[in-house]
């Protein structure tokens, strides 16, 4: 696996977990916890999901579909239709 740089992830880290922070209620530690454990956060750490083809918002969506499905490859963005 290659990681992807830290900057790009430090960017979506900052704008999703205030996404989830603002739309869960959830403190920013809260929500940060919540994107970093998540599988969403696992495939975009991992430079060969290509995850950075999506904006902030999408990977938002993504992280949502995982919540509520347990699998981000369920999201209109992963899955192939």
């Amino acid at each position: 696996m290659r990681r992807l740089e830290p900057e790009i992830i430090d960017y979506y880290n900052n704008e999703v977990v205030m996404m989830i922070a603002d739309k869960y209620g959830l403190s920013q530690m809260e929500a940060l916890k919540a994107f970093v454990c998540s599988k969403t956060h696992e495939m975009l750490e991992n430079e060969e999901c290509g995850m950075t083809e999506f904006g902030a918002e999408a990977i938002f969506e993504i992280w949502e579909c995982e919540k509520v499905t347990g699998d981000p490859r369920n999201s209109v963005y992963i899955r192939e239709e």
